[in-house]
């Protein structure tokens, strides 16, 4: 599975879920950078057959409009640390798989 975190996600994501997921990248890893719209990000991963993790309610409503790919996972869970992201991706890969492989649904909501 390949993740690219949003901008709202902290960059340091990706250098402590690499073990465990090497194809993921921050957004400000891309030529996107950062304060890229919403709709240039969905684009990249679109055509990069990434999955979008975010903070931003924005991208479900951008899947529902468009559909997918890519899919989302739209992180519900409130203000915490990037550990406690890290952690409940971690335990969640199981469905998340599921999920990815999914044709029916292009939306994950993780709270």
């Amino acid at each position: 599975m390949k993740f690219l975190f949003d901008e709202n996600i902290s960059y340091r994501i990706v250098k402590k879920l690499k073990a465990s997921l090497p194809d993921c990248i921050h957004v400000s890893q891309t030529p996107l950078r950062y304060a890229s719209t919403d709709r240039t990000i969905w684009e990249y991963a679109k055509a990069r057959s990434y999955i979008i993790v975010t903070f931003d309610a924005d991208f479900k409503g951008l899947a529902n409009v468009l559909s997918f790919p890519p899919k989302v996972i739209l992180l519900k869970t409130g203000n915490c640390s990037t550990e406690s992201v890290v952690t409940l991706l971690q335990n969640r890969l199981g469905e998340i798989s599921k999920f990815n492989k999914s044709e029916i649904y292009g939306v994950m909501e993780i709270s």
